[in-house]
């Protein structure tokens, strides 16, 4: 028995066989799916698909790179849904530094009289501000809407790791995170783990440049991780480059079985339990 306890139903890639898909995963032990919203809609459609599927449960949230996207009062809707007997968690939210605005103002014209006589560093620095500016308030507004609903949070985190792990400091004993498609050293593991959240990982785990992401595998204590797919990306050995679906968490936790020198039922069992504990699956 697996949990993924990471996938995106609800995206365009899964439209036309669905049923199909869901099928499958339970075909390879795959019995629950935890379903992450990205936004208002997103958050809605996973919802409806935990409504329509019983093994489905949903996670409601806004993703870090999305906050910009989202028009009106994005927080009532998400709190609106938080109350719903199938969602498990609030996310996922976090924090992205990946792709900063400051990075298309070289090749932009500029749109005003001030913009032209600003030095390009002080622009970035005042645009890139903003940016992360808005995402610590949403990432503040999930971590306190999961303390309201006595929720837990899934963890966006890219090139951000201090802000994240400062921003997360004062929850803690309150609120638990786990950092998804974790991808960081054995040390940030032991921080995260340290301050009472966990981590959980992905198809990386079967890449064969995923070295760092092994290390933690092999180190980290039972008690402290998860399985996932991010489905449909990042699909392990043998699908690789190909849409990856559920029942490809079999795979995930067949290699970390590896890595940990012991059998897949010992994983099946391990992080089914902590996936229940930490979602509060019934």
């Amino acid at each position: 028995m697996l949990t993924d306890t990471h996938a995106h139903l609800d995206y365009p890639e899964f439209q036309p066989d669905l049923d199909t898909v869901i099928a499958a995963a339970r075909d390879a032990g795959v019995t629950r799916i935890i379903t992450i919203g990205t936004g208002v809609e997103s958050s809605r459609r996973a919802v409806a698909l935990a409504e329509r599927f019983e093994h489905v449960y949903a996670v409601v949230g806004l993703h870090p790179t999305n906050v910009e996207e989202e028009t009106g009062d994005w927080l009532s809707v998400i709190r609106g849904l938080a109350s719903h007997p199938k969602v498990a968690a609030i996310g996922e939210t976090g924090l992205d530094y990946h792709r900063l605005p400051s990075e298309q103002l070289a090749s932009a014209p500029a749109i005003s009289a001030l913009q032209a006589e600003m030095p390009q560093d002080a622009e970035a620095a005042i645009v890139d501000g903003a940016y992360k500016a808005a995402q610590a308030e949403a990432f503040a507004a999930q971590i306190d809407l999961a303390a309201e609903f006595g929720l837990n949070v899934v963890i966006h985190q890219r090139e951000a790791w201090d802000d994240t792990l400062a921003m997360l400091a004062p929850y803690t004993g309150k609120v638990r995170g786990v950092f998804h498609c974790f991808g960081n050293t054995p040390d940030q593991a032991g921080e995260v783990i340290g301050m009472g959240h966990l981590v959980s990982f992905t198809g990386i785990v079967t890449f064969k440049n995923a070295e760092l992401v092994r290390e933690v595998v092999a180190k980290i204590p039972d008690d402290t991780f998860m399985v996932e797919t991010d489905c449909p990306y990042l699909a392990p050995v043998p699908y690789r480059g190909g849409r990856c679906e559920p029942a490809h968490t079999r795979l995930v936790a067949e290699k970390i079985a590896e890595l940990r020198g012991t059998d897949f039922a010992t994983i099946a069992a391990l992080t089914e339990k902590t996936a229940q504990g930490f979602f509060r699956l019934r």
